[in-house]
């Protein structure tokens, strides 16, 4: 098994409950455990369209699934909550956002996902929960703790 880690946003609706179910529709795949969750994190939105803060959070599981097959997962989870990516305007509003963001030590570029994830070294709302669950994995000898310290600052509230 291999161990990966998710993130989860929203900012339409009820974000607290988009994230706990989608947490939930990860939890039914018998390919996926959940092994730990983060606290959820209220935070301002990246982006040039204005839209409310979101609710952030992150996920560490063990899964059977290949990277490609995992994002897959994650797309469909997405498609049934309501999300259309194909519609959507690019870093607007959303109902639920899955990412994956880094699969144990692996780095890949395919058509549906690149790993690690390109910006998420860039994005509290990204790191801060994720070093919460992995503070001490490694990318590219840099701590989620230490890659989080570096980007505090960027409006990320634990709620």
């Amino acid at each position: 098994m291999a161990d990966a880690l998710i993130s989860l946003g929203s900012n339409i609706g009820d974000p607290q409950a988009a994230l706990q179910k989608a947490m939930h529709h990860l939890a039914e795949d018998p390919a996926i455990k959940i092994k730990k969750r983060s606290s959820f994190y209220r935070t301002t939105p990246v982006g040039p369209v204005a839209q409310d803060d979101f609710i952030n959070a992150a996920a560490l599981i063990s899964t059977l699934l290949q990277p490609d097959a995992l994002m897959q997962n994650l797309l469909d989870i997405e498609t049934r909550m309501g999300r259309d990516r194909t519609h959507a305007v690019r870093f607007g509003p959303r109902v639920i956002d899955l990412d994956l963001i880094l699969y144990d030590d692996v780095k890949q570029k395919s058509d549906l996902v690149e790993l690690p994830h390109p910006r998420f070294r860039e994005r509290a709302f990204v790191l801060v929960p994720l070093a919460e669950l992995a503070p001490e994995w490694r990318v590219d000898e840099v701590t989620l703790s230490e890659l989080a310290a570096r980007v505090r600052d960027q409006g990320v509230i634990r709620l």
